[in-house]
């Protein structure tokens, strides 16, 4: 049972001194009945942080201090590959996330088999300047990938120990690890959970994020789409492209054949360059796919992942004549 195993929860922390005592306690309160760790990862906080948390002296707590301020993603992957717990629950460091929501999303994975719960945060409390852009890219989500998730910025899930080793964050791509997770061939499902507001510190977030946001979503769904095949995405622009450039040229060649003065023409630079940057593009898809080659077989890499593999030994036959 999931109150046997062990639960390792992993929170980055980063100028919360005052947030974070009061996050141990609740919980140890959440928690009690289970068997779980705390691993608190410190990202080059600027205030009382570390100080704060070696005072409680808590056994369960492992604390990880990074040398310089990497950002919450390189944070989450550090706790995720100290974690030794059979599931792995990511929260923030603010208590604006509850912990009495994940013995609920503990046993929603174990009944229903899934490899990732995740939160949607009910009656949010942010303001407008990180509600919007957070709608906004998850309805992108859900139209380009299938995935339905109507939150991929509640920082409460839980995995299991399989999917959360298995990922791969840096950039801001802790914002979408649901979906990481998602690409990787896990099965994700969400339930409903509490939000608070925050009652001391700042808000790290800022709408320059919002651009680095935007990149690591197109370089996902890139790398959903094509990342096996990137001539499927360079080559067809490339043709197309290129054809284009050609109908131009045709054109072109046509009129100069009747007589028709074509050099003074910009419609001819255009015809030439559409046709070189088809060529490129195309040049790019082969590159790319012999990259793509390149990263699986030089480290023995597979282009997929297998769940589990089942073997069965076969009964004897009965003999189908019958002795007398």
């Amino acid at each position: 049972m999931y109150t046997q195993s062990l639960c390792s929860i992993v929170i980055p922390v980063y100028d919360e001194s005052e947030n974070v005592a009061l996050m141990v306690n609740a919980i140890e309160n959440a928690m009690n009945h289970f068997n779980y760790e705390i691993i608190l990862i410190d990202d080059c906080s600027k205030d009382d942080t570390v100080n704060t948390i070696k005072k409680l002296k808590n056994h369960n707590i492992s604390l990880i201090e990074l040398k310089k301020n990497y950002g919450q993603s390189s944070a989450l992957s550090a706790g995720i590959d100290f974690a030794k717990g059979d599931y792995i629950i990511t929260m923030d460091g603010d208590l604006q996330n509850d912990p009495t929501d994940i013995p609920m999303m503990l046993e929603t994975m174990q009944l229903g088999e899934w490899d990732v719960v995740t939160g949607i945060r009910q009656k949010r409390k942010d303001n407008l300047i990180r509600k919007i852009p957070s709608k906004i890219a998850n309805y992108i989500i859900r139209k380009s990938t299938g995935l339905d998730i109507k939150d991929h910025g509640c920082a409460l899930k839980v995995f299991n120990r399989e999917t959360a080793k298995d990922l791969d964050i840096y950039g801001e791509l802790h914002r979408f690890i649901t979906l990481v997770a998602y690409i990787n061939g896990a099965r994700v499902t969400q339930v409903k959970v509490k939000h608070h507001p925050r009652k001391y510190g700042k808000s790290k977030y800022g709408l320059n994020r919002t651009f680095k946001v935007l990149n690591d979503l197109i370089l996902l769904l890139f790398q959903r789409k094509y990342l096996q095949k990137p001539i499927y995405l360079f080559g067809n622009i490339g043709m197309l492209i290129f054809g284009s450039g050609m109908l131009i040229n045709v054109y072109l060649f046509t009129l100069k054949i009747l007589s028709y003065e074509i050099g003074s023409r910009p419609l001819l630079i255009l015809g030439v360059l559409l046709t070189l940057v088809g060529i490129q593009l195309f040049t790019v898809g082969i590159i790319l796919d012999l990259q793509m080659r390149t990263y699986y077989e030089s480290q023995n890499k597979r282009p997929f992942n297998i769940r589990k593999i089942s073997t069965f030994e076969s009964k004897p036959e009965e003999s189908i004549y019958k002795v007398s």
